[in-house]
């Protein structure tokens, strides 16, 4: 919150975003909850004021900031959950995804271990990286899972198509190019006409 007032006070009217937070409110009863210690996860207050501003928040699938809930791999429906929660929340207009995945995560361990004291979450990263939590590419292994939990769940493709990524080309737009949030809809025909017109051109490669 407090970087939320700074941005108020010299940024009026630029969104915030969180860009790979769990919501502490869906595992509020969990017994050996993560929000007790990932320091990136977010109260419902931080992510409705993130949307008031006209910004987003988006869940994350990277394994070492959910060790505490889960100690095996996330599935497609635990990840349909978070999403679903923050869109219950906030409006699907204000929902993305993370797309934190690597190839491997021994870089980041090294440099949590070695910095341990920059991250504000009384060594839970480094324990849940001890404990095994070296999960790469969560999301890209069930991302098409997810999609048909989320379609079950009443979910239309443009309800996907904000979440996958329209709500986050919207601020960047926003931000980057002093476009006006309703402009990245505005240019929605344009996008689809390019990527059509790109798809026949290389459809032989």
């Amino acid at each position: 919150n407090e970087i939320m007032d700074l941005m108020d006070k010299d940024y009026p009217g630029i969104p915030y975003v969180f860009t790979h937070s769990l919501p502490i409110g869906l595992y509020k009863n969990e017994p050996a909850a993560t929000p007790r210690g990932c320091y990136r996860n977010i109260t419902d207050a931080e992510a409705i004021r993130a949307a008031k501003s006209g910004g987003f928040v988006s869940p994350t699938f990277t394994e070492w900031m959910m060790d505490g809930v889960w100690p095996d791999d996330i599935t497609p429906a635990q990840c349909a959950d978070m999403i679903d929660y923050y869109v219950q929340l906030v409006g699907a207009d204000h929902v993305g995804i993370a797309s934190d995945d690597m190839f491997t995560t021994a870089p980041v361990m090294d440099f949590a271990t070695k910095n341990a004291a920059m991250y504000e979450d009384d060594g839970y990263m480094v324990d849940a990286f001890n404990k095994g939590a070296t999960g790469c590419g969560e999301l890209a292994k069930i991302l098409a899972a997810v999609t048909d939990v989320l379609w079950e769940r009443g979910y239309s493709d443009e309800d996907l198509a904000k979440i996958y990524g329209g709500n986050k080309m919207r601020v960047y737009q926003q931000v980057w190019e002093g476009v006006a949030p309703n402009q990245h809809e505005a240019d929605k025909t344009d996008r689809v006409l390019l990527r059509e017109a790109l798809k026949r051109r290389f459809e032989a490669r």
